[in-house]
């Protein structure tokens, strides 16, 4: 097609005007308009290649010089990009939290870009800013359930914040956990606080010799990135064992205790609403009274399992959140919002104020601008996916998206355990669960063999495991990913297993039954199958 022109005229027409109807560009946009899952079943294609083939196609160092026309330019990205993308729409792709959208996403996407509104501050997003703060009061108040009065005094309060947005999870564990430190070690007397006069000043000054942050093995890896950010150090991130899944509130407390009495000051105890790896939830009400005793702060990390509180069923599975000084929430997961939507919350709106930062040239003191207590500065509109999916679904919609999800994966669950050739490893708490293929009769070896016997047939699972997965996502129809997880029936070893997330609306129980007989004909294919099946697995082979 040759090169575009390199002059303003042409580059005003790339700005202002779109190229003809029938252009690249115009057919994608037509087609993903009349339906993204045939586009999707059309262009994203699920064959075997590998990733330093795709590297390839991006191995250009240097900025093109010259223009390119768009159709062409869109031409390249179905090619190169668009084909070899992971089709998260489709109801086999179960392996992660991320899933179908519902289709008004694009055409608000449209509107998002199109009106580009900067959320740092009201001068680029002057109704985009109480949109933001309306949507916070709206979550804020799905945690902590406070009377309409009490919001209307701190809504649009441009002393107080509910919340803060951000583009995940885990800025939204960075800004509870900020917020939590420049509390803790805040001014006093003389002393300006940890936010002027730095860690070591605030060590010194209050006598501490190291500041910890507890969670359990299960607590996502943006916490080891946290304390790495706010200089409080990877080695006083106090990961606990957690073989049935969930933070134990009594050694909680026995090892908050001891890392005190040790010269050291605990500054916030992690629970999880839906652990990333299994979705099991801590035992949040107790952790909430840890907290308390010990004097720290208390964050909820539930970014995955947030949205359960939607529903009137299941909310209980979630008791104690609203007693959190802060929470994570996801939009990007279980509110099917596009991805960049996450949300710390506030249970105090003056908490907010302890990381509040002012510039004359744009955060002037008391203005209501959003970046003044947001970990990240410029940043688009997230907010009004937010705001157009908690009215397009209401909290009834959502109910009923977050109780089929719990449901089907509790059938899933009953269909692994009916199934002579797999072995359910952790039952679901919301919509995740972890399951692995083993055939009936080691099933039945495992419960009566030695520690050492049973190490070894673990051992020749876990190979079973992670060739049965990757062989079926090679083959490309269906996706779960893998972990491993301790076992308690195993003496706390560890053994890997598939791990399923069911959040797809889309996906139903035909397409469940098929990925499991998929994994069964790919696993008694293989010869470690026979191996295990004809009982060959003695310590001398």
């Amino acid at each position: 097609m040759g090169e575009a022109q390199v002059s303003l005229k042409h580059l005003f027409r790339v700005f202002t005007k779109p190229e003809h109807k029938d252009s690249k560009l115009a057919q994608i946009e037509q087609h993903l308009s009349d339906n993204i899952l045939d586009f999707l079943s059309q262009h994203v294609v699920a064959k075997n290649t590998s990733l330093e083939e795709i590297e390839q196609d991006f191995s250009e160092s240097v900025v093109p010089e010259s223009p390119e026309f768009v159709s062409s330019h869109a031409e390249t990205l179905l090619n190169k990009l668009v084909a070899h993308s992971v089709n998260t729409y489709s109801p086999t792709f179960i392996g992660h939290m991320t899933s179908a959208l519902p289709y008004f996403h694009l055409p608000l996407a449209k509107l998002l870009v199109g009106l580009n509104q900067n959320l740092v501050k009201i001068e680029t997003s002057k109704a985009f800013t109480p949109l933001e703060r309306q949507v916070l009061g709206m979550m804020h108040n799905l945690v902590y359930d406070q009377d309409e009065q009490w919001y209307q005094q701190y809504l649009h309060s441009a002393r107080h914040a509910l919340g803060a947005f951000g583009s995940g999870g885990t800025v939204a564990n960075i800004t509870s956990l900020w917020v939590a430190r420049n509390k803790m070690l805040g001014p006093d007397g003389q002393f300006p606080g940890v936010a002027k006069a730095g860690l070591a000043s605030a060590y010194r000054h209050y006598n501490i010799q190291n500041m910890g942050v507890m969670c359990s093995r299960r607590g996502h890896y943006s916490l080891s990135k946290a304390v790495d950010v706010l200089g409080i150090g990877r080695e006083n991130l106090i990961s606990l064992p957690c073989p049935n899944q969930t933070l134990s509130p009594e050694l909680a407390l026995a090892e908050g205790k001891r890392y005190q009495q040790d010269g050291n000051k605990l500054l916030a105890i992690v629970g999880v609403g839906g652990t990333t790896e299994t979705g099991h939830v801590d035992p949040l009400d107790e952790l909430a009274d840890v907290a308390r005793e010990l004097g720290c702060w208390f964050h909820v990390d539930a970014a995955w399992g947030g949205a359960t509180l939607f529903s009137k069923t299941y909310r209980e599975r979630l008791k104690g959140i609203e007693r959190a000084d802060s929470v994570t929430i996801d939009a990007h997961k279980q509110m099917y919002v596009p991805m960049g939507a996450g949300m710390a919350l506030f249970k105090n709106p003056e908490d907010a104020n302890t990381v509040r930062h002012h510039a004359q040239y744009i955060l002037r003191q008391g203005s209501k601008d959003l970046g003044a207590t947001t970990l990240e500065g410029s940043r688009n509109g997230m907010a009004m996916m937010v705001y157009a999916s908690l009215h397009i679904f209401g909290r009834r919609g959502y109910e009923l998206l977050i109780d089929q999800s719990i449901s089907k994966a509790a059938k899933f669950a009953s269909m692994i355990n009916d199934h002579p050739d797999f072995e359910l490893v952790t039952a679901p708490t919301l919509s995740i669960l972890t399951y692995r293929v083993c055939p009936e009769n080691t099933r039945a070896k495992l419960k009566t063999v030695s520690q050492k016997e049973q190490r070894k047939l673990n051992h020749k699972l876990d190979s079973l495991v992670v060739n049965v997965q990757k062989l079926q996502r090679e083959a490309g129809k269906s996706f779960v990913s893998r972990t491993r997880l301790e076992s308690l029936d195993y003496e706390g070893t560890s053994v890997t297993v598939f791990r399923v997330v069911l959040a797809n609306p889309l996906t139903s129980e035909r397409d469940l039954h098929n990925i499991l007989e998929e994994q069964s004909t790919l696993a008694r294919g293989r010869h470690i199958w026979k191996e295990l099946s004809e009982g060959k697995h003695s310590i001398s082979n």
